[in-house]
């Protein structure tokens, strides 16, 4: 071997050693956070996932939690069924069967990539019948009438009569009120110091059989998403996650990009990664296998 050869293997190897060193790290985008697995749309910080979650959907780096922020408070994500594109949240000030306590509210903002799950269903609870508007006056003046979904009115009888939590405190079965999500407006906005109720109690797949007892409902409020307007999987986010990469996008740009173990960047997917001996090797796919075959050689050749 040549002097001239040898000095050029010594500078790529050192090249090599120096530049891969410096991505030996853990990958920037996580796979999961705590015990929900993250996937595309949905990220783990700046430049994961999609950049219109990003700014309502974060993970805490040291709790480990998903958590939904909107203009109405934070509340953390309990699961997410990606198959399905719905994200179930729950609201600590919210009213359960077994617990009952004042609550502001809760809202999406209006532009957020998300809308309420059709099985999502919402009651106000002890609402003022002279002053709450959810209560119309009637126009003669004889009494009011509830704009409350009247073929829901069970529910509240329910939840006032079968939960311990709220029976203990007396409450009139005619100052709870079935809300559903299209009641909410084009804001989504359940702003109960307006509507001047207490508190709220959200639930949904209440399941066959399952009405008439509220100790077993899924209390929380569920999501559904969409990816976008077309409601498309990206195909290079799908050849992203099969490398064993995370889907994410450049802050500056919001072009796609995808982020392999090392914290390493591409514009493709990682099927091609450095091995700890600095030496590029293909992520084994039968897909890349001849390709990939080539170009190891090529660089294990010029050593």
């Amino acid at each position: 071997m040549s002097l001239k050869r040898s000095s050029s293997s010594f500078f790529i190897f050192l090249f090599s050693f120096f530049f891969l060193s410096s991505h030996v790290s853990s990958q920037a985008c996580q796979k999961t956070c705590g015990q929900i697995p993250i996937k595309y749309p949905l990220g783990t910080g700046s430049g994961c996932g999609d950049p219109r979650f990003t700014r309502y959907i974060t993970c805490d780096p040291d709790q480990q939690t998903l958590t939904l922020t909107t203009h109405t408070g934070s509340y953390p994500i309990t699961s997410v069924d990606y198959a399905k594109q719905e994200i179930y949240v729950t609201d600590p000030s919210m009213s359960t069967c077994a617990c009952t306590r004042p609550s502001h509210g809760f809202g999406l903002d209006w532009d957020a990539p998300f809308s309420f799950h059709d099985d999502t269903v919402f009651t106000l609870l002890d609402c003022s019948v002279d002053e709450s508007p959810v209560f119309t006056p009637l126009s003669n003046g004889s009494g009011r009438v509830s704009l409350c979904d009247r073929q829901s009115s069970s529910i509240c009888t329910f939840l006032y009569s079968n939960c311990r939590a709220i029976s203990l405190i007396n409450l009139q079965v005619s100052t709870c009120c079935v809300y559903v999500p299209l009641d909410l407006g084009p804001s989504f906005e359940m702003d109960l110091n307006k509507l001047k109720c207490s508190s709220y109690s959200g639930f949904y797949n209440l399941g066959p059989g399952q009405e008439s007892h509220p100790e077993n409902w899924n209390y929380g409020i569920a999501l559904k998403y969409k990816f976008n307007v077309f409601d498309e999987y990206p195909g290079v986010c799908g050849s992203c996650e099969r490398s064993n990469g995370a889907c994410g996008f450049n802050t500056q740009s919001s072009s796609f990009v995808c982020n392999c173990p090392g914290g390493i960047n591409t514009t493709s997917d990682c099927f091609f990664l450095y091995n700890s001996a600095s030496i590029l090797v293909p992520w084994f796919s039968s897909k890349h296998h001849s390709h990939t075959s080539t170009i190891s050689s090529q660089i294990i050749n010029l050593y």
